[in-house]
């Protein structure tokens, strides 16, 4: 699995588990949230610094976006009531 991949779903779970929206969670950055959602889909490469700044506003050691571990992408619900597939 490539590492963008691995980073992006370990990002897409901790915002989840912060409860936090797209929208809302890379408003606080000034970003587009479209651009970011990329970064969740492993379409797109960030540097350090931007991990570091969101483990940081997460509330995390900046090595959980390295975790590998595939058990903490299973989603059960979406922020907006969905299921997730």
């Amino acid at each position: 699995m490539r590492i963008e991949t691995i980073i992006g779903n370990n990002l897409k779970y901790y915002r989840y588990k912060a409860n936090l929206s797209q929208e809302k969670f890379y408003g606080q950055f000034g970003l587009n949230y479209r651009y970011l959602a990329s970064v969740e889909r492993g379409k797109i490469n960030v540097s350090v610094e931007f991990l570091d700044h969101l483990a940081k506003v997460l509330k995390i050691d900046i090595r959980e976006f390295f975790n590998p571990d595939k058990k903490r992408w299973v989603f059960k619900k979406r922020i907006d009531g969905k299921e997730d597939k």
